[in-house]
């Protein structure tokens, strides 16, 4: 009764399980790989931010890279503020979901460096064409301390560097093209300002959210659970089919039995004949 798995359609479905088994466990094992680098992640900026402000001229320099170890990390600088070649970028949303701009500033170090800082948030409300009212920033010479971040790019955040903006408008934050722009040295990648922080000041930015582990373990688990019911399936089917057939098989032996044999026929068609 078992002879059917050897036709063309159960062989076909055979090999499409076979196919499917490995395909499922691969994918709960990205899963769990994504979940595994989500926590990872998470335990970078946790340690990062728990950890005590340095000078950012340790971990950051003029046309370097920020190392991706040093992202997030609490950094002081001592400098000045330059507010006449500050800089907004278009398109930030805050918490609210509010969309405005970024205040990128530069910070003059004491050996004439440039440090970008992004003071935060202001709401973009006159046109997007024009360069929006921003807060002053705190003159004179100061300590800020703020979350250090590297290079925004395109790939990395998907945003399109859009070319021909509102003078003194960008899209992404670039310590190279700042450089360019300044004609100076800019240290490389920016700092999220944490502090100081005056009245009427831009929104400083929250922190970055280090608590979800988003759904990936769950999403693993499943795959495996569908893995798993690939086979279990397979043998529902195989025992139905097993069954249907039997069960056909004995109707059309009890319809057999049924019919009359050619001798009862005879017999009962002589006497008409005669």
């Amino acid at each position: 009764m078992y002879r059917f798995l050897l036709t063309r359609q159960w062989v076909i479905l055979t090999l499409v399980g076979l196919v499917l088994i490995p395909v499922m466990i691969e994918l709960g094992f990205w899963q769990l790989h994504r979940h595994e680098k989500r926590v990872a992640h998470n335990g970078k900026i946790s340690r990062a931010l728990d950890a005590a402000p340095v000078p950012a001229e340790r971990l950051t320099a003029p046309g370097r890279d920020v190392p991706d170890s040093a992202v997030y990390r609490r950094v002081t600088a001592k400098g000045t503020f330059d507010p006449e070649d500050e800089v907004v970028v278009r398109r930030r949303t805050n918490s609210d979901d509010e969309v405005g701009f970024h205040v990128l500033t530069p910070f003059v170090l004491d050996d004439g460096k440039v440090l970008l800082v992004n003071r935060g948030w202001i709401p973009a409300d006159g046109p997007q064409t024009a360069f929006p009212k921003i807060p002053a920033p705190p003159r004179g010479e100061i300590t800020v301390t703020g979350r250090l971040m590297g290079d925004e790019t395109s790939a990395a955040s998907g945003i399109k560097d859009v070319r021909g903006l509102p003078d003194r408008q960008i899209m992404l934050i670039s310590s190279g093209q700042q450089a360019h722009a300044l004609g100076k040295k800019v240290l490389g990648g920016y700092v999220e300002l944490t502090a100081p922080r005056h009245g009427d000041s831009p929104q400083l930015l929250a922190e970055p959210d280090h608590s979800g582990i988003g759904a990936h373990m769950a999403y693993a688990v499943q795959w495996w659970l569908f893995a798993a019911g690939v086979p279990a399936g397979w043998i529902v089917l195989v025992r139905r089919e097993r069954k249907d057939r039997i069960e056909a098989a004995a109707r059309a032996a009890a319809e057999e039995s049924e019919k009359p044999d050619e001798g009862e026929t005879a017999d009962q068609a002589s006497p008409a004949t005669a």
